[in-house]
């Protein structure tokens, strides 16, 4: 009989569990193609002189042409990965080095030149 029981209720939480992984709910809410192109996709962009970008968490940058420095807060910098360091504020940004902004919370880059950035990820110029 607890073997019976045990196999019962065995059963019942594989169910369970398959219905609680179905996509579209709270659990395992579905991704609109934009955002999944938004964030696999590196966009080219142009930031014009004194701008700043400003970029979410997780969201990666190329500086491709330009010259731009750090935006860091009291919190740390951005994370070059291709030199494995904490840049900074005020660091002057190597070109064609992988920066990632690791949390949101105002960190990303300021244009002292017309640049050519590529991101990935959200972020916004101001």
């Amino acid at each position: 009989m607890k073997k019976t029981l045990a196999i019962i209720l065995s059963a019942v939480g594989v169910f369970a569990a398959a219905y609680a992984a179905q996509p579209g709910t709270n659990e395992d809410p579905l991704v609109t193609k934009s955002y999944l192109e938004q964030m696999t996709r590196f966009n080219v962009v142009e930031v014009p002189q004194g701008k700043s970008v400003y970029g979410t968490a997780g969201t990666e940058m190329i500086l491709r042409q330009g010259e731009c420095t750090i935006i860091g807060t009291q919190k740390g910098g951005v994370s070059d990965v291709t030199m494995g360091y904490d840049l900074a504020d005020g660091i002057t940004v190597q070109g064609n080095h992988l920066l990632i902004v690791p949390v949101n919370d105002g960190r990303g880059v300021k244009a002292l030149t017309n640049c050519l950035i590529m991101i990935k990820g959200g972020y916004e110029i101001r």
